[in-house]
C-alpha cells in the first residue's frame, strides 16, 4: 500500500540526527516536524528567516505571526531566533544546513531534480529550492512516484526546468526508498505491502533492484 504524506513525513524523520540544522521545504517535507524522534534535538531552519522552527499549531497555540517559508503558520522552540532572509541563505549557502528536504515535479537517475516550475503554469516564484540544492551535500526529496496520469516521476533525464544538476543522492516517494548513484536509482527499501514489481513498473529511469528489498517501517 503506497504510503501517506504522514507517512512520508514519518520516514524521512528516520534520518535526523541529534545536533542536525534541518531545513524543510514547501509541501511534504513541512510534516517532518510533527516527528522528530524522541531523544535527539534538531534545530529546524525555514529560509525566510527563523532558526527553531517547532511543530505544526493546534488552535490553542496558533499565531498568526510565526510563519514558515511556505507561509503556514508553525511554533518556536525553545532557543529559537529570527533574522532577515539574507542571513538565513547565508546559512545555506555556507553549508551550514546538516539535511535538506525537499518535494519534486521530477527526479532523474544522474540526480537532477525540477521542482521550481511547470511552463504555461503560473508560480509565486522560485522560491529557495537553487539555494538549497546548491548549498547542501545531504539532500532527500520525497514525492508521489507517479502523476495523477501515472506517468513516472523518476526519469532518464528531467524535462521541465531544473532547480539543479547533479546534486540528489535520496529520494523517497509513496512507493519505495531509493539512493542514486552511478546514472541510476538503487532501490533501498519498498513501502508496505508494494511489490517490487509495481515500482519497477512506475520507474522511467534506470532502477537497480537487490536481491531483497526489504519494506520499510514507518
Amino acid at each position: 500500500m503506497a504510503l501517506s504524506r504522514e507517512q512520508l513525513a514519518q520516514r524521512v524523520a528516520k534520518e535526523l540526527q541529534d545536533g542536525f540544522y534541518v531545513n524543510l521545504g514547501i509541501g511534504i517535507p513541512t510534516l517532518v516536524a510533527n516527528y522528530i524522534p524522541e531523544g535527539i534535538e534538531v534545530m529546524l531552519q525555514s529560509e525566510n528567516g527563523l532558526l527553531g522552527m517547532g511543530e505544526f499549531p493546534t488552535e490553542e497555540t496558533i499565531d498568526a505571526d510565526l510563519i514558515n517559508a511556505g507561509k503556514q503558520t508553525v511554533t518556536v522552540v525553545d532557543g529559537a531566533s529570527f533574522f532577515s532572509s539574507s542571513e538565513s541563505f547565508a546559512m545555506i549557502r555556507g553549508g551550514h544546513v546538516d539535511l535538506t528536504v525537499l518535494g519534486a515535479f521530477e527526479v532523474d537517475e544522474q540526480g537532477s531534480i525540477a521542482s521550481w516550475m511547470i511552463p504555461g503554469k503560473l508560480i509565486k516564484g522560485m522560491g529557495g529550492a537553487m539555494d538549497l540544492v546548491a548549498g547542501a551535500d545531504n539532500i532527500i526529496v520525497t514525492m508521489m512516484h507517479a502523476d495523477k496520469k501515472g506517468h513516472s516521476k523518476l526519469l532518464p533525464k528531467c524535462e521541465l526546468p531544473l532547480t539543479g544538476f547533479g546534486c540528489i543522492k535520496r529520494v523517497l516517494t509513496d512507493l519505495a526508498f531509493m539512493e542514486i548513484k552511478d546514472g541510476a536509482f538503487h532501490l533501498l527499501e519498498r513501502a508496505p505491502g508494494v511489490s517490487v514489481e509495481e515500482i519497477v513498473s512506475k520507474t522511467a529511469g534506470k532502477l537497480i533492484v537487490p536481491e531483497h528489498v526489504p519494506e520499510m517501517s514507518v
